[in-house]
């Protein structure tokens, strides 16, 4: 038997403090209030949030560790339906302020993509169906200015810090400011976790305006930022379609109709079958694109774990609440809180549509010969 991976040690050591602070009330709590602050705590106890971003980032908060520990952490967030920016802490805003120089606060960080894909081309999102970016930056009396705003940002209200990516004339900068400093309006997803519109109301930012203004390195791009974005969701997904597949198949077992368990009934049984299927397909597609992004995201990886992830996510609720029927649909049952976020995430970073059009137009564009090689180079290259 062989000896357990740093991924495996990360993810055991993380999940055993969710299992143990994260139950189905501090969910639920969470839901209601929008924060779950001694959860936090517990998980920035063990350095969890700041998996991945190297250890020499200014704060000394950050823990390093490989994208693919970061991705294992996130796995165990979505099984435990954590109410936490545990992937905007670390593996997307923690990276913008080490990438940028700027120091890693000890609280929370939060970020959202402010330029992105439609899947479409239209007037509104010109070439190829890439949306403009909803941020800028001008100069004036030798501060920046920043102007725009930024939907479905998770847990502004919260943050320590906002991390963003703003076009400006000197090209892509990263800006990190103070949440005060922006006008917020509150909101929530389908699942009740904060996503808040940040408002930038020619908000200065550097030198006397406070914040920070760096030129965006080499890496660092709004697609990458989007492709870092679709692999964190696609994790958290494959984490909460674990704990469905437990929870579901666990009650099928235990739930008698006719004198045996109606897991053994063949229409029952069909849920089950589709239900790991998924669970499993999603669960690799993940963990290869995790195992495989170094320095740069690979696009073919993520763009098909997101692709695979965003179709799943719909097939596992569904089977899940077939099997289950009124029962998991209770607010009682645990199966619900994780649906909803399944309904969520799937939609974030680009979402289904976006990411199977950008993955069929790369495959297509190396003809023929290229697409045997494209899709059978290995697992982890």
């Amino acid at each position: 038997m062989s000896a357990p991976s740093d991924v495996d040690l990360v993810a055991e050591a993380v999940g055993e403090v969710l299992r143990a602070r994260c139950p189905q009330d501090v969910v639920a709590a969470a839901e209601r209030t929008g924060w779950a602050p001694e959860l936090w705590a517990a998980v920035a106890a063990g350095g969890f949030p700041w998996v991945s971003v190297p250890e020499d980032a200014a704060g000394g908060v950050a823990v390093g560790g490989s994208v693919a520990e970061a991705c294992a952490v996130l796995e165990q967030v979505g099984r435990y339906a954590a109410p936490l920016p545990v992937a905007e802490t670390g593996l997307l805003g923690g990276w913008l302020l080490a990438a940028a120089g700027f120091e890693i606060p000890s609280g929370p960080v939060t970020t959202a993509a402010t330029a992105g894909w439609s899947g479409t081309s239209s007037a509104d999102t010109g070439e190829e169906g890439r949306r403009p970016a909803s941020v800028s930056l001008r100069q004036e009396n030798g501060d920046w200015v920043a102007a725009g705003s930024v939907a479905r940002v998770p847990w502004a209200r919260e943050a320590a810090r906002i991390v963003l990516l703003a076009d400006s004339p000197d090209g892509l900068q990263v800006v990190a400011l103070d949440p005060g400093a922006a006008r917020i309006t509150p909101g929530t997803n389908l699942a009740a976790e904060p996503r808040d519109t940040v408002h930038l109301d020619d908000v200065p930012v550097g030198g006397a305006g406070g914040g920070e203004v760096a030129p965006a390195p080499d890496g660092v791009s709004h697609d990458a930022l989007l492709l870092r974005g679709a692999l964190s969701r696609a994790a958290l997904i494959a984490g909460a379609a674990g704990r469905i597949l437990d929870i579901t198949v666990t009650y099928t077992g235990q739930r008698q109709q006719f004198g045996r368990p109606v897991a053994r009934f063949q229409a029952v049984a069909a849920h089950l079958v589709r239900l790991a299927e998924q669970t499993e397909t999603v669960r690799m597609a993940a963990r290869v694109a995790a195992a495989n992004t170094r320095a740069e995201p690979p696009f073919l990886d993520i763009a098909a774990a997101a692709t695979v992830a965003g179709e799943s996510a719909g097939l596992i609720s569904a089977a899940a609440h077939q099997a289950t029927g009124a029962m998991g649909m209770t607010r009682e049952y645990e199966l619900g809180q994780l649906t909803r976020r399944l309904w969520s995430w799937r939609e974030e970073y680009g979402g289904e549509r976006v990411w199977s059009t950008r993955l069929g137009a790369a495959l297509t564009e190396g003809g023929a010969g290229a697409l045997w090689p494209a899709i059978a180079r290995g697992a982890v290259a």
